[in-house]
C-alpha cells in the first residue's frame, strides 16, 4: 500500500481540480457549459499512458521518385502543360527527397537561417487541370492532401475560416498522425482572389488580410490544434487531461509541409505587357489569343505580382512558378480520347448502374470536344457537352430492355430517332453489330497505348508485357469500367495467383510442372473471357493432367514437365505424345 501512496502522491485533490475546471470553463463559455457529475481518473499513470502504442511509431516519408519517373506519371493523365508538369514535378520530388534524406540523419537544409520552402504558384485560366494535377500528385507520393479556397478564409480574429484551419484538416485526413501530416500537401484555390483591390478603403480582411495571415505557415510556424472557439476541441483538451493529469500541447510545424497555390490572374497578362511595352522588349501589339496571353505569362516576375495585389511578403514565400497553357480543342479531343480520362470513365459507371453498356465513336468524341471548346471554360466544358449530349439516353433507356448503347455522332443530330432505333427489337440486330464495332475499336485503341507505354508500364507493374498480354490487358479494360493502372494490375494480379498453382500442384501431387508463359497468357484469357475462375481452372488442370504425369514419372523417373498453351488446349494430345515420346527416350537409352 505504501508503494501505491507514492504512486499518487502527486496527484491534485479532484475537488480542488474539478474546481478549476469548473471556473475555466465559466470564463470560455459562461453558463452554458458546466461540469455534470464528478471527475474520474484514469487508474493509468501519466508516464504509462503516454508510452507510444505498436501503431504510434513515427512515420517516415518512403520517397524514391526522380523529377523523370513523375513527369511520366503525369503524362498518362493530363494532356499537354509539359512545362508545368516539368516545374511541378521538379520541386515536388527534390522537397520531399530532402526530407528524406533529412529524417536518415544527414542533414536538413532547413535547419538554416533563411532556407526558402519550394512553395508553389500555379497561373492559369481555368479547366486546364492545375487542381486535377496537384491531386495525382499527392495521389502518387501517398501523402496527406487537402484543398482549400482562399476565398472562403479570413484573416485570424474575424469571422470566417482561419487559414490554419487548413493545417487542422491536414492531420484529420491523416488520421491524427500528426508526423505524417506534417509531410503533406495543402493546395489553396483562387489565390488571385485576395490580391488587393485598389478601390477599397481600410482593411482589407478578405484580401490583404488573409495574405497577412498566410505569411507564417507558408514558411514555418506551429498551429496549434487546439482552438479556442471550439467546444469540441475543448472537450478533447479536458478529457486528455483527466487521462495524463497534464495540460498537452499539440501542434503541427509547417516547415516540410508544401503549399501549392493557384489562380485564373485574368488581368496579370495586361500587367506583364505594359511593363514590357515600358522596358521595351516588345510585346506592344494587344493579346488577341489564348496563346498570345500565356507567352506574355511565362515573363512574369515578383513586380508584376505585387501590381496585381499581393504583398512583397507574401510573392517571396512563392518562389516556384508554373504557368499553364489554354487547351485547344484538339487538346480536349486527346483528353476524351485518354483511356485514364475520369470524364468517359464516369459516363461507363452511370449507364453500367443500370446495366447498360455504352461505347463511344470517335467521331462523337470529336464533335463533343469542339462543343466543349467553344464553352471557353477549358476542360470543365467537356464534363457539360457530354452530359446535354447524353442526357435523353440516360433518362429513357434505363426504363427500357436495351443492354448495349453505340454512341455515335448520330446522338447529336438525330437524339430522338436513335432512341427509337435502339429500342427498337427489329433494330436490334444492327445495335450489336455498331456496338461490336465500337468495343473493337476500343479495344484497339488500348493496345495502341500500352505499346506506346510498354516500358513505363512494364517497369512499375513488374510484369513484361508482351503482345498477347498487351491483348489480355485490352480486353480487360473493355470489359470492365477502369483505368488502364486498373487493367495492368488485375492481369498482374491474375499473373501472380496462377504461378502459384504450380506450387499446389507439386505439394498435392508431388509433381513439378512449370506453366510457360503463353500458358499463363492463355489462363489469363480465359479468366477474363469465360465465367471460369483459378480454383476451377486448378480441378480442371488435375483432371487433365495429373494421372497422365504420374504414369510418365512411374515409366521414366522424369519429374518436371513443361506445360505450354498448345498442352492446355489440347490436352488429351499433349500427354499421348509426351508418354511416347519419353518411352523412345528411355528405350534408345538402353539400346546398347
Amino acid at each position: 500500500m505504501t508503494g501505491m501512496k507514492t504512486r499518487y502522491e502527486k496527484m491534485p485533490d479532484p475537488k480542488e481540480l474539478e474546481k478549476e475546471i469548473g471556473d475555466f470553463l465559466t470564463k470560455k463559455f459562461g453558463d452554458s457549459v458546466k461540469i455534470a457529475g464528478p471527475i474520474i481518473f484514469s487508474q493509468e499513470l501519466p508516464f504509462e499512458s503516454e508510452k507510444p502504442g505498436p501503431g504510434k511509431k513515427k512515420k517516415k516519408i518512403n520517397f524514391n521518385l526522380k523529377p523523370e519517373d513523375l513527369i511520366d506519371y503525369l503524362d498518362r493523365y493530363i494532356v499537354k502543360q509539359d512545362s508545368a508538369k516539368a516545374i511541378l514535378a521538379t520541386k515536388i520530388c527534390t522537397h520531399f527527397n530532402r526530407i528524406k534524406r533529412s529524417q536518415n540523419g544527414d542533414g536538413d537544409i532547413s535547419d538554416m537561417v533563411g532556407s526558402i520552402k519550394n512553395n508553389v504558384l500555379m497561373i492559369g485560366p481555368t479547366g486546364v487541370g492545375k487542381t486535377y494535377m496537384v491531386k495525382l500528385i499527392a495521389k502518387k507520393i501517398g501523402v496527406p492532401f487537402v484543398k482549400g479556397d482562399a476565398t472562403k478564409f479570413s484573416e485570424t480574429g474575424y469571422v470566417g475560416g482561419d487559414v490554419e484551419d487548413l493545417v487542422r484538416d491536414l492531420v484529420r485526413e491523416a488520421d491524427g498522425d500528426i508526423e505524417l501530416a506534417q509531410h503533406g500537401i495543402i493546395y489553396i484555390d483562387e489565390i488571385d482572389k485576395i490580391a488587393s483591390s485598389r478601390y477599397i478603403i481600410g482593411a482589407d480582411v478578405s484580401r490583404s488580410g488573409v495574405q497577412r495571415a498566410l505569411l507564417k505557415p507558408l514558411e514555418e510556424t506551429e498551429v496549434d490544434l487546439k482552438v479556442p472557439h471550439d467546444p469540441i476541441s475543448m472537450i478533447q483538451e479536458i478529457d486528455r487531461f483527466r487521462k495524463t493529469g497534464k495540460r498537452d500541447k499539440r501542434g503541427v510545424n509547417t516547415r516540410n509541409i508544401l503549399f501549392i497555390v493557384s489562380g485564373a490572374f485574368t488581368d496579370l497578362s495586361e500587367i506583364i505587357r505594359k511593363r514590357m511595352i515600358d522596358q521595351k522588349i516588345g510585346f506592344g501589339a494587344k493579346i488577341q489569343s489564348g496563346k498570345d496571353q500565356v507567352d506574355i505569362l511565362k515573363h512574369v516576375k515578383s513586380e508584376d505580382l505585387i501590381a496585381f495585389g499581393f504583398e512583397t511578403e507574401f510573392v517571396g514565400r512563392l518562389p516556384v512558378r508554373a504557368v499553364f497553357e489554354h487547351l485547344t480543342d484538339a487538346d480536349l479531343f486527346d483528353i476524351l480520347k485518354n483511356p485514364n480520362n475520369p470524364i468517359m470513365l464516369g459516363k461507363k459507371f452511370d449507364f453500367a448502374a443500370y446495366g447498360i453498356d455504352i461505347r463511344f465513336e470517335e467521331g462523337l468524341l470529336a464533335r463533343l470536344a469542339k462543343l466543349a471548346f467553344q464553352e471557353n471554360t477549358g476542360a470543365r466544358g467537356l464534363v457539360s457537352a457530354v452530359e446535354k449530349a447524353l442526357l435523353l439516353f440516360e433518362r429513357q433507356l434505363p426504363s427500357t430492355q436495351v443492354r448495349h448503347f453505340p454512341a455515335t455522332s448520330a446522338i447529336l443530330e438525330e437524339p430522338q430517332k436513335v432512341l427509337e432505333d435502339l429500342v427498337d427489337p427489329e433494330n436490334r440486330e444492327n445495335v450489336l453489330k455498331t456496338h461490336e464495332v465500337l468495343f473493337q475499336a476500343e479495344r484497339e485503341h488500348i493496345k495502341a497505348y500500352c505499346f506506346a507505354n510498354r516500358k513505363e508500364l512494364s517497369e512499375k507493374y513488374n510484369l513484361t508485357l508482351s503482345t498477347s498480354r498487351i491483348d489480355n490487358i485490352a480486353t480487360c479494360y473493355c470489359k470492365n469500367i477502369m483505368d488502364v493502372g486498373s487493367a495492368v494490375e488485375k492481369i498482374k494480379s491474375s499473373y501472380d495467383e496462377i504461378k502459384k498453382i504450380e506450387l499446389y500442384f507439386y505439394k498435392s501431387h508431388d509433381i513439378n510442372i512449370v506453366l510457360e508463359e503463353d500458358a499463363v497468357d492463355y489462363i489469363i484469357e480465359q479468366l477474363i473471357n469465360t465465367p471460369l475462375d483459378i480454383k476451377a481452372f486448378y480441378k480442371k488442370l488435375t483432371t487433365d493432367f495429373q494421372l497422365g504425369l504420374k504414369l510418365v514419372r512411374e515409366k521414366t523417373g522424369k519429374n518436371r514437365f513443361f506445360i505450354t498453351r498448345e498442352a492446355l488446349m489440347n490436352p488429351e494430345t499433349h500427354i499421348s505424345t509426351l508418354i511416347k515420346d519419353e518411352l523412345k527416350l528411355v528405350s534408345n537409352d538402353r539400346t546398347p
